[in-house]
């Protein structure tokens, strides 16, 4: 991992995904659960925001802040696409200390989400799965 690196994740979310977001999280308002004049919902802020997070998997980081605008609103349908920078890396290969920030926009290139995150990517111990849970493997 290095300053400057980029990594992009796009997806659109679908009425069945909003819907399912509502019943895990209790976040069921209005606009969540009934579809507009266009027959669209809006996506929750939260679940629009798993794109970095998703990214962040991918990096195995460990977020210790995380920071979101929501500049606009996500509705079903809607392409949006998530892109990562890493603004910031110190610290020894098995316990890089990491700083980044994300643009989401839509598919008209509009801004929805903006965001920034500081966290840590924890190499495995020798003989520990990947991610660090569990016990050595023997």
């Amino acid at each position: 991992m290095e300053v400057g690196e980029t990594r992009t994740w796009i997806r659109s979310f679908q009425e069945d995904e909003v819907r399912e977001f509502s019943r895990l999280s209790g976040d069921a308002g209005r606009h969540h659960v009934m579809p507009d004049e266009q027959g669209r919902l809006m996506v929750q802020g939260l679940l629009t925001a798993t794109l970095p997070s998703k990214i962040g998997g991918d990096l195995d980081f460990l977020a210790r802040e995380m920071t979101f605008h929501f500049e606009r609103p996500v509705f079903t349908g809607d392409t949006i696409r998530c892109r990562v920078t890493i603004d910031r890396v110190d610290g020894p290969p098995e316990r890089r200390q990491l700083a980044c920030s994300w643009t989401c926009t839509n598919q008209d290139g509009a801004v929805v989400m903006t965001g920034a995150s500081t966290g840590v990517v924890v190499q495995p111990a020798a003989g520990r799965p990947k991610g660090g849970a569990g016990p050595p493997r023997r």
